[in-house]
């Protein structure tokens, strides 16, 4: 019998679907040299290749927070069992007690005691201090152990993350010595000299580094609240990583509703003109003069309707928060198309001007063929670089909206809802500041990424700056 009832929502399927689909198209590129040389650009630039890593790692905790399943309640019958409502991911299962371990109210990072004093009890009497928290530092006797404990912790996670490192890099060393046909030592050497043909020293800092983080961050996350703890008592660390799935699904899901508009409509307006152009032009015109916010507001209030309107199809307060934030990145992607069609239509117009496109015209070629063979390709380097530029976007966008009130649901973990979460925190005394600052920091760490990877995309696509290096 099994223990776990596999759960998939609406914005798994679709994530796993682009995955599918991702993978298929790397695949593509791979048989086509024309397609592979832009790519081989990008991975030859050091600072691409250090923000894909970091985004890599956001990626992997994503996905990994999207294999949903519910736990057998312990005491179901075992002919008839029954699971519980709470929706837990792979992710959860990895982390642990991090999920777990909740204590009463706020504590600051890596404290031992609650943020604000409290009337206790103490030896017949009524005293008024900080109360020790339940897991926090709880395996230490006294404040005055913290620092060498601290100390000794992120010692050994900086250890333990540099061992890892070092036979990573062995075991990459000897493969990529025995692929090249090169020996062991003179590999060694081109790395060092960097004559590899793609960054390998940045490669190798990149992934130090996030070992050695991950392993302070696996043995503080052992006997403290890293980050601290939030209002209910949360572990901040857990809720910053259980946020970047939100922020991940607004960047990509966003991007698959606003493609598609923007490519047809923006290329059809380009190439035909006419009253298709004047049609389309319209749309977005209209589209525009409409405030994004008052449409994602209206849609938000639609999905709530309809979600208390049919109970029965959420069983869950994880389907009824999903299926809110699927409908917010509909709504998003379908105000967000219109600064890409213009791009395109404007691109489109200059296409269909060219020698080849006319000469394709005059000997009968049909419309969809030229659109397919001469438009599309010369405008698919615009469209690239719009999805990796839009991204971080899109991020801010979800932090802006939920902290407005009218973004995901406020029980869905995302970046937004907690600075929403603690902006009322910072008027008081003292200053709840930690929740922000991680939410700030998460962000920051995905759109600087994010930025970095796409001006390398940028420069490697775009032809005008074929040049360039």
């Amino acid at each position: 019998m099994m223990d776990i009832q596999p759960v998939i929502l609406w914005t798994d399927a679709l994530v796993f679907a682009l995955l599918a689909s991702v993978l298929a198209l790397v695949a593509f590129i791979r048989r086509h040299e024309h397609l592979r040389a832009p790519w081989g650009e990008v991975a030859r630039r050091p600072m691409a290749m250090g923000a894909a890593l970091v985004l890599a790692v956001f990626v992997v905790i994503g996905l990994m927070d999207s294999l949903h399943y519910r736990e057998r309640l312990p005491d179901s019958p075992p002919d008839r069992p029954q699971y519980s409502v709470d929706v837990l991911s792979a992710f959860d299962a990895l982390v642990g007690t991090l999920r777990t371990q909740q204590e009463k109210t706020y504590s600051a990072p890596l404290a031992m005691q609650l943020y604000a004093k409290e009337f206790v009890e103490r030896d017949g009497r009524t005293v008024r201090e900080y109360p020790r928290l339940k897991y926090g530092g709880a395996h230490l006797a006294n404040e005055a152990a913290r620092g060498p404990d601290i100390a000794r912790r992120v010692l050994l996670g900086i250890v333990q993350g540099l061992a890892v490192a070092l036979l990573l890099f062995g075991l990459a060393a000897a493969w990529q010595a025995r692929r090249s046909q090169r020996v062991y030592g003179e590999w060694l050497a081109d790395f060092g000299a960097g004559r590899l043909g793609w960054p390998g020293r940045t490669v190798a800092a990149v992934l130090t580094l996030i070992a050695i983080a991950i392993a302070v961050l696996v043995h503080l996350a052992a006997g403290y609240h890293v980050l601290g703890t939030d209002k209910v008592g949360q572990d901040v660390l857990y809720i910053s990583l259980k946020s970047i799935r939100t922020g991940l699904v607004i960047g990509t899901l966003t991007t698959l509703v606003t493609l598609p508009l923007a490519i047809v409509l923006g290329i059809a307006a380009g190439y035909f003109r006419g009253w298709v152009d004047d049609v389309i032009q319209y749309v977005y015109t209209v589209l525009n003069s409409i405030p994004g916010v008052l449409l994602i507001a209206a849609a938000v209030l639609i999905v709530q309707v309809y979600i208390e309107s049919n109970p029965a199809l959420f069983d869950t307060a994880a389907a009824r928060a999903d299926i809110r934030l699927l409908a917010l990145c509909l709504i998003m992607g379908v105000t967000s198309w219109t600064g890409l069609a213009r791009l395109l239509r404007g691109e489109s117009l200059k296409l269909r001007t060219l020698d080849y496109v006319q000469a394709a015209r005059a000997f009968g070629v049909s419309h969809a063929r030229i659109l397919a063979r001469h438009i599309f390709p010369n405008v698919f380097h615009l469209v690239l670089i719009a999805i990796v530029l839009d991204f971080s976007g899109l991020v801010l966008a979800e932090a802006v909206l939920s902290y407005v009130g009218v973004g995901v649901d406020p029980s869905m973990y995302s970046w937004g809802n907690m600075i929403n979460g603690a902006r009322l925190e910072l008027a008081r005394e003292p200053v709840v500041w930690w929740q922000l600052a991680a939410a700030f920091a998460f962000m920051f760490a995905l759109v600087l990424s994010a930025n970095l990877f796409a001006d390398s995309v940028r420069d490697a696509f775009d032809p005008r700056m074929g040049g360039r290096r």
